[in-house]
């Protein structure tokens, strides 16, 4: 039976390019929103959800930190997906004919040399995906998107420049969420852990929540706040350590929080990102 990952966004959008990279050969279902996304894998029409998190150059993707722990979902696995950007224009266009470039205002901002250079108009679209779509349908050689490659081909556009944008570093991380946890041996070396927790409204609460990673050695790559049912007396912290909860140093760090915080789940334990491991990309 064919496996079916969800993921926010139009056709041809950087997730679902990443869903193919980390899971070819299965099939890609685009969802309005993030909460669509989530709602697939729990009603079964996918099997897992590729949900972007965080960019190095935008920082972290709005309300997914939020989302998660109310998910009821288990995070199951990471993905980096390297974002380059193409110049995408209806077949037989010229560059010089080029006016308006269409795309999603982060991918606009990651293009303003381009656009400098050309002279032409930014514009404003709800993703990158769905600009390409629009030139496409447009059919206009005054008009062109910024988006994948993937995009490019699904709407039969050329590609008149590749990696466009101005970072090259330009990477977003995502989260691949399951119904089920995984139950991986404490003895499983290159794992992640993510959780969340409350600190109470004190002086020096989150200092002390987090001595203990400091002390044991826990190596933490991401540090999320974000406010709960609009108080901002109520914080919740979404985190990602390196390790096994069932490992001592992590073991003992999570022992030290419990002492400091009203709250602690653990969302997931999984494999690290083979990148990762390679480039240290957190």
């Amino acid at each position: 039976m064919n496996k079916i990952i969800a993921f926010q966004g139009t056709p041809g959008a950087y997730s679902d390019l990443a869903c193919r990279n980390a899971y070819p050969g299965w099939s890609t279902l685009p969802c309005y929103a993030f909460a669509d996304a989530i709602a697939a894998v729990h009603e079964g029409r996918a099997d897992l959800a590729m949900l972007a998190c965080e960019n190095t150059l935008a920082g972290r993707v709005p309300d997914v930190h939020a989302l998660l722990p109310e998910s009821g979902l288990s995070v199951v696995g990471e993905h980096f997906q390297r974002v380059e950007h193409c110049l995408l224009a209806p077949k037989g266009t010229r560059i010089e004919q080029i006016k308006r470039i269409h795309s999603h205002p982060v991918a606009v901002g990651q293009v303003r040399k381009l656009i400098a250079e050309l002279g032409v108009q930014a514009v404003v679209q709800s993703d990158t995906a769905g600009s390409a779509e629009m030139v496409a349908q447009w059919d206009n050689p005054e008009d062109a998107a910024v988006a994948s490659e993937l995009a490019g081909n699904l709407f039969g556009l050329d590609i008149l420049r590749r990696n466009v944008e101005d970072a090259a570093h330009n990477t977003t991380r995502f989260y691949v969420m399951a119904r089920q946890p995984l139950h991986l041996p404490a003895t499983t070396p290159g794992l992640m852990t993510t959780f969340v927790f409350r600190v109470r409204n004190v002086p020096a609460a989150l200092y002390k929540a987090l001595g203990g990673f400091a002390t044991n050695g826990v190596n933490m790559t991401k540090l999320e706040s974000y406010m709960l049912a609009g108080a901002f007396t109520a914080t919740q912290f979404l985190c990602d350590v390196e390790g096994h909860p069932e490992q001592p140093h992590l073991r003992r760090a999570l022992e030290e929080l419990g002492f400091f915080s009203r709250e602690t789940r653990i969302m997931g334990v999984y494999p690290m990102a083979a990148v990762r491991g390679i480039n240290g990309a957190d």
